[in-house]
């Protein structure tokens, strides 16, 4: 039996969904079902047990072998907002909240994969997993680094898995109900089947017009590592997840273009409550993840938009 975080957002989902497929366990899923579009990301889905968060949280504070039946706990529930300001909320989200789980699951050794950042790089332009390199720029990217600083402090014995997954920029199919948080994908696909025109932004950070970059991961590559590391629970660590590829937001735009066989692309001001926040540019350094045998190659960029895109018409 496994337990899946933010199982009905928008990566958990999609793990939720490749677990159910490839796997013989036994799912739960915990989330927050308040948002009411997304019980759709897992109404497919087989589970045999829905938990919402706050009453989960409230059985592990009273029983300390509340997981003693659990192989493993994917935690992908966070607050994803890299625009909240409000620290303390950031902070029970995704710092306190993840501390508990992680000693609830060293109780029992249950295994514990979760969702780190790339955030947590912030203005860094060395994206390996040295700590010398992490400089979040914004409270969501430094609750990231603060959990995983937590780890790294920790003495784990050979019977605890513990793995933090740093994700890149993820999109896909799921991330509908995400509203501003949603992928650029999603976003310029919307703009133009609304409007034909995609909105990029001008030239910043010494990047022309739409030319700032960012290293796009495809979804189902997020599912599928997290499915390689629960099948090698010898493995743990803290470890980049993303293609070590960046792409421009004029080449994504323009492969959305080609996929509806029109639209333009219109270049807007940056915003100015961006400014001294923003990541002109990332890209994953996957060394670790290869050394340790991890060897499937990602999804491009043009396979993976033209698989989302099709499956929003499906």
């Amino acid at each position: 039996m496994v337990i899946v975080t933010g199982g009905a957002g928008f990566i958990g989902s999609n793990l939720a969904r490749m677990l159910e497929h490839q796997t013989n366990e036994d799912i739960i899923i915990v989330d927050d079902l308040s948002h009411g579009k997304k019980f759709s990301n897992i109404s497919d889905i087989k589970i045999c047990d829905y938990l919402d968060r706050e009453e989960f949280l409230k059985s592990i504070n009273k029983n300390d072998n509340f997981l003693k039946n659990i192989k493993c706990v994917f935690h992908q529930g966070a607050c994803t907002d890299t625009t909240e300001w409000d620290g303390n909320y950031m902070m029970n989200n995704n710092y306190t909240f993840s501390k508990i789980l992680l000693e609830a699951c060293l109780q029992t050794n249950a295994r514990f994969i979760y969702a780190s950042s790339a955030a947590v790089y912030g203005s860094s332009d060395k994206f390996n997993e040295h700590e010398n390199n992490e400089s979040p720029l914004n409270v969501y990217g430094y609750s990231k680094l603060l959990f995983d600083q937590y780890v790294r402090n920790m003495s784990l014995s050979k019977n605890n898995q513990v793995v933090g997954l740093r994700y890149f920029n993820v999109y896909g199919p799921g991330e509908e109900h995400k509203g501003k948080m949603a992928s650029v994908v999603y976003h310029f696909n919307q703009q133009i089947l609304d409007h034909g025109i995609a909105n990029l932004f001008k030239g910043s950070h010494g990047f022309e017009d739409g030319e700032q970059l960012r290293d796009f991961i495809f979804v189902k590559d997020i599912a599928e590592v997290n499915l390689w590391f629960y099948q090698n629970s010898q493995i743990s660590g803290i470890f980049n997840l993303g293609t070590g590829i960046s792409n421009s937001f004029n080449q994504i735009a323009r492969e959305i273009i080609n996929w509806h066989g029109k639209g333009e692309i219109n270049y807007i001001d940056f915003p100015e409550n961006l400014k001294g926040t923003y990541q002109a540019e990332t890209k994953a350094d996957i060394g670790n993840l290869r050394k340790i045998g991890y060897s499937k190659k990602f999804t491009d960029i043009h396979n993976g938009i033209k698989q989302y895109l099709n499956s929003l018409v499906e």
